[in-house]
């Protein structure tokens, strides 16, 4: 197979090449999936710089997230969840690759009238953004939610589900076809949280200015969101993109009765493994009844895994938005 295989620790993704390497061969209760598509993730950065709290022992593949065609099941199973030739996407260490061996667990259906490319991003973005703003804070109709880095993979997976659930989404983005994209994903108005004030322009736009019911935070943005949240109001910690893992004023989450909420999906599998089928039930529920769409980066396209190192700078750099899929042909690779 082809695969970006990490020997060791690189400044970036920039020095990322593409090697030859043996076909994986799956173990008696893993599939091997021919891979079409694989997604870019933020951990990525981190991991092959050696900075991620998960880092597999050198050398490894990089990527997590893809999508692809099953070449053979578990055989151990005598009644594997998916046959030879399904499609399905799914996340597995290894998904820089033409090849990838994934746990049943870790693989779903591509769904019906989804690409290979809009669909590997679902696997991380999807039931994390339903189980924080479903399941851990209990999103309902008529509350307002402010969405930070609205335009991201986790984002506008987040503002189609708040949507869905009949809430008022206000997103915040720093530029201003990121403005545009989140509109077109349903967001009901858009700050620019590269201004000062932004906390007191979301907060005008709640009724009474009492304040947003929920926030949603994959940057780091805690301590600004208190200003802008209501009495009684939740706000989901994500992650921290920006690179910041903040100290919280726990004096105004105490005068205003705030619940602060991490949310990892990751933790799901072995804390809550009851909740992953509902969350996934739930969501193809809302992809079926069109209330939910993919969020494939489309201003342009990376093809061949060579491109995942300029894929990777993009998205670090923060100049795109949604989730940037690189796609993976099978056979000879056009070397771009």
């Amino acid at each position: 197979m082809r695969a970006i295989q990490v020997k060791e620790y690189v400044k970036g993704p920039e020095q990322l090449t593409v090697t030859t390497l043996p076909d994986p061969i799956p173990s008696p209760s893993t599939y091997l999936i021919a891979i079409h598509a694989a997604a870019t993730n933020f951990f990525d950065l981190l991991q092959i710089r050696g900075k991620y709290q998960i880092q597999p022992p050198l050398p490894w593949t990089s990527g997590a997230e893809f999508a692809g065609i099953v070449l053979s099941t578990p055989s151990s199973s005598a009644n594997p969840k998916f046959k030879k030739g399904d499609r399905v996407f799914g996340s597995s260490q290894g998904g820089y690759a033409t090849h990838v061996c994934a746990r049943e667990e870790s693989l779903m259906p591509v769904p019906p009238g989804w690409g290979f490319l809009e669909a590997a991003g679902l696997m991380v973005t999807a039931p994390t953004s339903y189980a924080a703003l479903v399941h851990c804070a209990g999103v309902t109709k008529g509350q307002y939610v402010l969405i930070h880095a609205a335009a991201g993979g986790v984002g506008l997976a987040a503002v189609q589900i708040a949507k869905a659930f009949g809430a008022t989404v206000i997103a915040t983005a720093g530029s201003k076809r990121k403005w545009e994209v989140a509109r077109n994903f349903g967001a009901d108005h858009i700050v620019d949280y590269s201004n000062d004030g932004w906390p007191e322009e979301v907060r005008k736009l709640t009724p009474k200015g009492k304040g947003v019911d929920i926030v949603y935070d994959p940057v780091g943005m805690v301590n600004a969101s208190l200003k802008c949240t209501s009495w009684g109001g939740k706000i989901l910690v994500i992650g921290f993109t920006s690179g910041n893992i903040e100290k919280v004023a726990m004096n105004k989450v105490l005068l205003k009765n705030v619940s602060l909420i991490g949310m990892t999906w990751g933790s799901y599998s072995k804390e809550a493994p009851e909740m992953i089928g509902k969350v996934w039930e739930d969501l193809f529920r809302l992809m079926k009844e069109g209330k939910f769409r993919g969020t494939l980066y489309t201003d342009r396209e990376f093809h061949g895994l060579e491109t995942v190192g300029e894929a990777l700078g993009m998205l670090g750099r923060r100049e795109t938005w949604g989730k940037v899929v690189v796609s993976v042909p099978q056979g000879t690779e056009s070397k771009l």
